[in-house]
């Protein structure tokens, strides 16, 4: 679309993670990984007006505003083939908490309202469109990976003409005190 911006909302896999996993990424023949920040989407790609963003930082400050801390913990591969050429460490705690936010991010009323392609299941891509056998490779050699942390909040990215991601603002959680995500949010959108 002519006179929009693709911006992006996800959680920041942090270091010394994010650096591992990209390097893996890059290593498994991946060559979009090195403009693209190791991460839990919690917003895919979308193209909106520039004159929005006020309205959008508003509207993420708001979520970030009612959210709090939580634990994130990635443990294993999986895939999304044959679907969508796609190998992942999953996210096997904080589920949840990643389905509640992405609901809020895309909520019907808010200025990043949109519908997914597919239903919302977080992960962090380690493999994205290349050959079977180096998605097999990457499925295999990352089996055994783990990382834990303490998500505090959420990013907003956006994308150059020559497809890099850029951090644009980061938003904190609030506080500790604040509401809890919905223990049931990821099965009720995915």
């Amino acid at each position: 679309m002519v006179g929009t911006v693709t911006l992006g909302v996800s959680i920041a896999v942090p270091e010394p993670h994010g650096s591992r996993l990209q390097r893996c990424r890059l290593g498994f023949g991946d060559a979009a990984a090195a403009h693209i920040p190791t991460h839990v989407t919690l917003l895919p790609p979308t193209e909106v007006d520039p004159a929005a963003r006020p309205a959008i930082e508003d509207h993420l400050s708001a979520i970030a505003a009612a959210g709090r801390p939580f634990p994130m913990r990635l443990a294993g591969t999986g895939t999304f083939r044959p679907l969508s050429p796609v190998v992942f460490v999953r996210v096997v705690e904080g589920a949840a908490a990643c389905g509640w936010l992405q609901e809020r991010v895309r909520a019907p009323e808010g200025p990043l309202a949109r519908e997914l392609l597919f239903p919302y299941h977080p992960h962090v891509t380690v493999a994205h469109g290349i050959a079977d056998e180096a998605m097999d490779r990457a499925s295999e050699e990352l089996a055994d990976y783990e990382a834990a942390w303490r998500v505090t909040g959420f990013a907003l990215y956006e994308q150059d003409e020559g497809g890099a991601w850029a951090l644009r603002r980061e938003f904190r959680f609030a506080s500790a005190a604040g509401p809890a995500p919905r223990p049931d949010a990821a099965s009720q959108v995915a």
